[in-house]
């Protein structure tokens, strides 16, 4: 399913990332040769091409047919057959899908290098264009369908469990966070961007109703990272079971849904991560679970397995976080949309800083990363809501200045827009040519990252 999600939404964002190309270019006046959904090396499982009025389809061809051959005038759409990607063939514009062996000729009129530099500027950037505006009208769409759910602080009565490098330096299971470096915030989201992204050190929290204040050293958002911690805290709460995986440990051992887990091993916890966090220390070890059942409190002793878990997951505790919502009606979730859709983008650059930093560069992933973002199970909202965020992360990539991305053709337009001077198309080539190499390497080393988590059982 995760899979099948991956694939529909790069899909979706490769088309309207082209279409935004190709719109731009079609408004110049420019032909666009060809447009292809995933690439097609050696063969391409569809291709059309509208002329004299029909469409005509050829499947599963090494190459365009020789009649499509004749209306050059006229894009061919395909379907490639190596799902990572796509592109739009720009006739004139030295990138993937050309050399300057094909420009060896006189530009022709309709071809991208006759055009006006700010002309070009806006084919080259129409994708990132696109990309942005489509993130934007998918959050509006997602607020005005589903609204929004925020979390106060002030609601999650008992706390909040931290994850080893927040507890290492002070931070106790429990704690309610008042105030970073003065400053009080509503939503743990807020706080985890001003901890992470805007080095914030002075943390003001309230502990069994004593105010207690934490220093975090400069490098913890590093060491967070570096760890491997995804999450920062989770709202605490007790284990109740609410049910049982197929050949629970604990079910096996006579345990119900509605016991309430309060000690492992004598050693009390107080929540469902303290638990989950403990318990994983005595795999293929014999234990004892303490519970209350009908407030009788008692205990089961049953061995666990390689997994370190007994098979039983919590019941669902959002409706005692008193989780507030709020719906939008059409034009109110437009704007809301946008500011959402803006903030994520200055999150994303923010977050961006810590790629350069070892313990950054270590969490880099690839399509497994990208795949474990969506639910378990299929879910529409899980579906858009990363598929938005896809979209402001493929914009911000693409517009950086590397050659071979769109951010590299505007860069030398820019150049040649403030000095007059064209780069010429030898050097655009060899450009294309070493930013397709730190590409491919980038993404070696992304899918690589990711090879090593799942063979280290990490993922």
């Amino acid at each position: 399913m995760k899979i099948l999600a991956l694939m529909l939404s790069l899909s979706f964002l490769v088309f309207i990332h082209e279409f935004g190309h190709y719109c731009f270019a079609r408004l110049f006046k420019t032909r666009v040769e060809k447009f292809y959904l995933f690439f097609n090396p050696w063969f391409s499982i569809l291709r059309a091409k509208k002329y004299e009025g029909k469409w005509h389809f050829s499947f599963f061809s090494k190459k365009s047919p020789e009649e499509f051959e004749q209306h050059p005038d006229n894009t061919e759409w395909g379907i490639g057959w190596l799902p990572f990607g796509g592109y739009c063939a720009i006739a004139g514009m030295v990138d993937e899908t050309h050399t300057t062996e094909d420009l060896n000729k006189e530009p022709a009129k309709w071809e991208y290098r006759s055009k006006k530099a700010w002309q070009r500027l806006l084919i080259v950037s129409g994708g990132v264009l696109v990309n942005f505006i489509g993130a934007l009208l998918i959050y509006s769409a997602i607020m005005f369908v589903w609204g929004k759910d925020t979390l106060p602080m002030a609601n999650v009565t008992n706390g909040y469990d931290y994850n080893p490098t927040a507890l290492k330096y002070g931070f106790q299971n429990g704690d309610k966070i008042l105030a970073v470096d003065g400053q009080s915030y509503v939503e743990m989201k807020d706080v985890v961007n001003e901890l992470l992204l805007n080095d914030g050190q002075n943390i003001l929290v309230d502990r069994n109703g004593e105010k207690v204040n934490i220093k975090l050293p400069e490098t913890f958002a590093r060491e967070m990272i570096g760890n491997g911690e995804k999450q920062f805290a989770i709202p605490r709460f007790p284990f109740v079971i609410g049910g049982f995986i197929e050949g629970s440990i604990a079910k096996k051992a006579g345990m119900q849904e509605g016991d309430s887990i309060v000690a492992l091993n004598g050693i009390p916890t107080a929540s469902f991560s303290e638990f989950a966090s403990k318990i994983a220390r005595y795999t293929n070890q014999k234990v004892v679970v303490s519970y209350y059942r009908n407030n009788s409190l008692d205990s089961v002793a049953m061995t666990l397995d390689a997994n370190g878990k007994i098979g039983a997951y919590s019941k669902d505790y959002t409706a005692d976080l008193k989780v507030e919502h709020t719906s939008y009606g059409f034009f109110e979730s437009i704007p809301k949309g946008i500011s959402h859709g803006v903030e994520t983008l200055v999150s994303y650059v923010k977050q961006f800083k810590l790629v350069f930093s070892k313990e950054g560069a270590s969490q880099i992933g690839g399509f497994g990363s990208i795949g474990s973002l969506y639910p378990q199970n299929w879910d529409w909202y899980g579906f858009w809501n990363i598929t938005a965020f896809l979209s402001i992360i493929l914009a911000f990539m693409n517009i950086l200045p590397i050659p071979a991305l769109d951010g590299g053709h505007v860069m030398f337009t820019l150049w040649e827009i403030i000095t007059g001077k064209k780069p010429s198309d030898k050097f655009m080539e060899r450009a294309g040519t070493i930013g397709m190499i730190l590409l491919f390497a980038l993404l070696i080393y992304a899918n690589g990252n990711d090879l090593l988590r799942w063979i280290s059982g990490k993922f």
